[in-house]
């Protein structure tokens, strides 16, 4: 299975860019990924927050297959431990997926056609993280998962 994370805007601050990359870089071991950076919404301050949904949701879906699983971080998603996310990922893997698309929607949210193509949605925490803070926390707990599936000793480090 291939994990690929997809989130709109680069990311700006390079202490969070440095942690993505460490992560990143130990998560080539355990699993094939891609992270995919869209690019933001030009003259995103004259939309209203529904046009801005509704263009972020043009891209968004532009990167979709048919096929592959559309994972939504979102606050009313589910919340795992990391056993649990861990257990999640693979019975992803256990039911055959090729892909699962971890997504990190703009700051106001997903619009409506792309909640209703997600397969489900995944809150990090009852806290609220910058856009920018998640990458770094999601990709974190991606490798996380994946070093308790293969018994590494970074889940209790």
């Amino acid at each position: 299975m291939k994990i690929k994370i997809v989130w709109i805007g680069k990311t700006e601050a390079s202490y969070l860019q440095e942690g993505i990359d460490i992560y990143l870089k130990r998560l080539k071991n355990y699993v094939p990924y891609e992270v995919k950076t869209l690019p933001e919404i030009k003259q995103a301050h004259s939309l209203s927050i529904p046009q801005l949904q509704q263009a972020e949701a043009k891209l968004l879906l532009q990167e979709f297959s048919p096929t592959e699983k559309i994972i939504l971080l979102d606050e009313n998603g589910k919340s795992y431990t990391s056993l649990q996310f861990s257990e999640q990922i693979e019975k992803w893997q256990l039911q055959s997926n090729k892909q699962v698309t971890l997504v990190i929607g703009g700051a106001y949210g997903f619009s409506e056609n792309i909640y209703q193509r997600a397969d489900g949605m995944l809150s990090l925490s009852a806290m609220t993280f910058s856009h920018q803070m998640v990458r770094l926390l999601l990709v974190e707990q991606v490798y996380r998962a994946y070093s308790i599936l293969n018994h590494s000793p970074y889940h209790h480090i």
